[in-house]
């Protein structure tokens, strides 16, 4: 008999999320002091933080150091084991250490400790046991215990390792709000992605400003629908010499269809939405991106700083910079 005919997987999957959610509920509830006193430590430094810890729990260190590291904490990850050939010369004396031990009792941590003692390092441990070692010595202990994995024989870190996940995370929120850090400093760290993109990129980086879809207020009707068609942007602007006079789009067109039974005989200025919204080309995409938003547009016409029309900003553009990554 197949094995899932007997089990009901999509139950298993509720158990295992459900355990997991208790265990954060339960850490939530036993937050002290401890945490405050490891925010002020990494605050009131000028190293950085340095996380170690053995198999899962360094796995779990990496990510955190990583999250650390992108939102203003300068931070990196050191094996233990890697440590003892070399590694410890990563660590400085006014670094702080934060290890991660579900046990508190890791072999490869507490081979540490003499070294960390000695340079001064200042000690902050995740843990299961505050009764541990590694509790013991450490300046704040911050306790990611857990009642029960959600393994079914309540072995494998599961639980454990998202408590633990979870902690990084509420230490690395509270540290970047403390610090004012703003989605333009998290851009900066993020350059290459689509965030940093949206958040770095200037109008002028993204618009489009070959081979502009142009005509004047005279065009007729057909002019105007051939120039949208091998403008392929959706619109045509609309100008006497290097002066707007508005635009067209596709939705201009299909009301234009509404207002006459014969729109071949209208012009250009007939059908043009006139004093069309207009950006320059020197703002922060963001800030376009949520104007068009807010103004439920797809595009706006973009001029430099002396009022030239230079482009045409579109919504897709960002996402279509982002693909190239």
């Amino acid at each position: 008999m197949n094995i899932e005919s007997k089990l009901d997987t999509m139950e298993l999957a509720k158990s295992v999320i459900s355990t997991e959610i208790e265990a954060l509920q339960e850490m939530s509830s036993r937050l002290n002091g401890e945490f405050q006193k490891a925010i002020h430590i990494i605050l009131e430094t000028r190293g950085r933080v340095i996380l170690v810890g053995m198999g899962k729990s360094g796995l779990i260190g990496n990510k955190i150091a990583a999250t650390f590291a992108s939102t203003g904490t300068p931070s990196f990850s050191v094996h233990p084991g890697e440590a003892f050939h070399g590694d410890l010369g990563k660590i400085q004396s006014n670094d702080i250490v934060l290890m991660i031990s579900n046990s508190g009792e890791t072999d490869e941590l507490i081979r540490l400790l003499p070294f960390l003692t000695h340079q001064k390092n200042t000690l902050i441990v995740l843990t299961g046991n505050l009764d541990s070692i590694l509790a013991k010595y450490a300046d704040a202990v911050l306790d990611v215990s857990v009642s029960q994995e959600a393994c079914n024989n309540n072995l494998a870190p599961t639980s454990s390792t998202t408590a633990t996940l979870v902690m990084g995370d509420a230490l690395s929120v509270a540290l970047s709000t403390l610090r004012g850090f703003q989605p333009i400093d998290f851009a900066r760290f993020h350059p290459g992605g689509n965030l940093g993109k949206k958040l770095l990129a200037s109008v002028a980086d993204v618009m489009h400003r070959q081979d502009l879809p142009i005509c004047t207020d005279s065009a007729s009707f057909r002019e105007v629908v051939q120039t949208i068609t091998s403008g392929r942007l959706g619109l045509v602007m609309v100008m006497e010499g290097t002066i707007l006079q508005g635009v067209i789009t596709d939705g201009d067109i299909r009301r234009a269809f509404d207002k006459t039974e014969n729109p071949m005989h209208l012009s250009a200025k007939e059908i043009m939405t006139s004093n069309p919204m207009t950006i320059e080309e020197s703002t922060k995409f963001s800030i376009a991106e949520n104007r068009m938003h807010e103004l439920k547009i797809n595009s706006l016409i973009v001029k430099n700083n002396t009022g030239v029309v230079v482009g045409v900003l579109q919504i897709f553009d960002i996402a279509s910079a982002g693909d190239q990554d």
